[in-house]
């Protein structure tokens, strides 16, 4: 029944058009004589009206085809655009034209500008009846959403601004106005966009924000880098008004800007850099056709790093984690995406040394990626006998598998929290290093280490925390409001773990160049205001105190250290710091009798293996 009903419709509108352009191209023939004696009748000569009634039906026949094969009555005239338009037009005038040459065979007369008022007639009244109901419709929504309609401004006078202001203005079901146009580009000022004014550059945002009653800006600059939508954000921000922008320059490239492609500015927009770019093909030649192994490879820096060894044909991918629903998660997406992928996950633990020595006997792995680790600092605070057995003793037992088993590179992942460390973490951390660093000197295999700063989007990230807190209507909870933090996203840190693998000669610590710190009250404000909400007025902020073992800043490089460059500009290399190694072996068995008997000095322990460490 229903697909009888919209039959039924598409004919009754097809009708319609029919019979309306039958009345139209009559009234066009006959008014092209009234225009052309300005409307007085009795001058008209009757042989010009003899001549026009006489050949009406040939006028109507070749009006009607012509208007068929230029589908004027297949378009859906309530989305009509360009094309629709040319369509018209050409229709019009080759109907006018071939009007003109049949009169001419037919011998019969008409005025010489009969010709030219026919055409434009006929596109005049075709346009009316194309897109009069589009008009209504237009004017049916605009009047719907009045009440309920939400004020936008766009930043981006280009061609990516253009066309969501297109599609925001043809859409049916958009409540959207846009009120103000945002560009910086003086040219483009004062001038008008589909009838919507570009107001002024970014400094002007606030203020007419505030003037057209703003809800909602939209970053339409795809090809802006982070610092530009950095920027932009901070500035936006001030109107409590919701964000949102285009994802990058790529769909504008493909011609895939639209509305559907808006997203809610991300935290990664503040982080005031571009994205790392590492030439992982050139640096990942080194992988094809080896046996790697990645420890932690369930966790958010191991997945990442099986994803992208993946992707790059290994001989085989060995993932070892204890955690089995990560390791069984990341399994089946290896071998969903990678079906010809040998790969090998077990379950074990790092800190079990026979585990560990039959595994590196038995598969000889070429590289290994070390990422397993304990790193939630409150929870090593309170359970630091658990840190030091896994970070430093597991990192101790997976060295020397991998050295006494021939592997040619072992790259740890370290944290700018092994710098100055203020927590058991960090300094189980350090300690890591220095193993790294001292295996290096005895044994054949390439160690280093891989030093940077806090994940994006991994387990325990501050990000995933705010998001909750917001949800669930505030408050954030921010420990202390001078806190600040570095910041990357796991695939900058895992390209930067595979270039050191790359890169590394034995004995360093690679550290990125992450940029501006980010201050963690000024993320949480944002976060606020990127999800819609006034902060103070619609969630609160609450200050709860550093945590156990927390510091206001992290570094990433010690003093002492110094650094040199790598090819990399954004990549630096920690100078070795000279240890009493006879001492630092002698104070580790110490370490591993006391947590082995739960001791109670371990931090006193760890402080004489780690002079820098000062805990709380």
């Amino acid at each position: 029944m229903k697909k009888l009903k919209l039959n039924y419709k598409l004919v009754t509108r097809r009708a319609f058009l029919l019979i309306y352009d039958v009345i139209a191209v009559c009234c066009c023939n006959f008014l092209s004589l009234l225009l052309r004696y300005e409307f007085r009748i009795d001058e008209i000569p009757s042989y010009f009206m003899s001549a026009v009634w006489e050949h009406l039906p040939l006028s109507i026949l070749i009006t009607l085809l012509l208007f068929y094969l230029f589908r004027l009555y297949h378009s859906l005239w309530a989305y009509a655009g360009i094309s629709e338009m040319q369509n018209i037009i050409v229709a019009c005038f080759v109907s006018a034209a071939l009007q003109g040459v049949s009169l001419l065979i037919f011998d019969r007369d008409v005025p010489k500008s009969y010709y030219f008022f026919n055409a434009f007639l006929l596109v005049a009244a075709t346009v009316t009846s194309r897109f009069a109901y589009r008009f209504a419709r237009e004017t049916r929504r605009r009047r719907r959403n009045k009440k309920n309609s939400v004020s936008v401004m766009i930043v981006g006078a280009g061609d990516a601004g253009n066309t969501i202001i297109k599609e925001i203005n043809s859409s049916y079901f958009s409540t959207m106005r846009i009120r103000a146009i945002i560009d910086d580009d003086p040219e483009k000022q004062g001038k008008y966009i589909q009838g919507i004014r570009v107001v002024g550059g970014r400094d002007k945002i606030v203020e007419n924000a505030a003037l057209f009653g703003i809800d909602e800006i939209i970053i339409a600059i795809p090809s802006a880098g982070r610092r530009t939508i950095k920027e932009i954000v901070e500035i936006a921000g001030q109107t409590n008004c919701k964000l949102r922008t285009l994802p990058g320059v790529y769909q504008l490239v493909n011609g895939e800007v639209d509305v559907s492609k808006l997203r809610d500015v991300d935290v990664e927009d503040l982080l005031g850099r571009d994205p790392i770019r590492v030439d992982l093909e050139s640096i990942l030649g080194y992988v094809k056709d080896k046996t790697v192994l990645v420890t932690g490879g369930g966790g958010s820096i191991g997945s990442e790093l099986c994803r992208q060894i993946a992707s790059h044909r290994p001989k085989k991918l060995i993932v070892v984690d204890i955690y089995e629903n990560n390791a069984y998660e990341i399994q089946q997406e290896l071998l969903l995406a990678y079906p010809d992928l040998d790969m090998l996950v077990l379950i074990a633990s790092v800190r079990n040394t026979n585990r560990m020595n039959r595994i590196f006997e038995s598969y000889r792995p070429d590289i290994v990626y070390h990422a397993a680790a304990h790193k939630h600092v409150p929870l090593m605070e309170v359970s630091p006998d658990e840190a030091v057995k896994n970070n430093v003793f597991g990192t101790w037992k997976t060295a020397q598998a991998a050295a006494m088993n021939g592997v040619k590179k072992f790259v740890m992942i370290s944290t700018d929290k092994a710098v100055n460390p203020t927590n058991v973490m960090g300094a189980t951390k350090r300690i890591c290093e220095m193993i790294i660093q001292t295996f290096n000197k005895y044994y054949d295999t390439e160690f280093v280490a891989v030093r940077f700063g806090n994940v994006l989007g991994s387990n325990g990230s501050v990000i995933p925390l705010f998001r909750r807190q917001i949800e669930a209507g505030g408050p954030v909870t921010v420990t202390h409001p001078d806190i600040i933090r570095y910041f990357m996203t796991i695939p900058e840190a895992v390209s930067l773990v595979l270039q050191a693998g790359a890169y590394a000669k034995g004995g360093e610590i690679f550290v990125l160049d992450m940029g501006e710190p980010v201050k963690i009250l000024d993320l949480a404000k944002n976060l606020i205001r990127l999800s819609g909400y006034k902060v103070d007025d619609d969630i609160r902020i609450e200050f709860t105190g550093l945590r156990p073992g927390e510091k206001l800043y992290e570094e990433l490089l010690m003093n002492e250290e110094g650094m040199k460059e790598t090819a990399n500009s954004l990549i630096h290399i920690g100078k070795p710091i000279e240890i009493d190694e006879r001492q630092f072996f002698v104070q580790l068995k110490e370490l591993k009798t006391a947590v082995e008997e739960e001791r109670d000095d371990i931090r006193e322990l760890l402080q004489r293996i780690v002079p820098t460490y000062q805990p709380q």
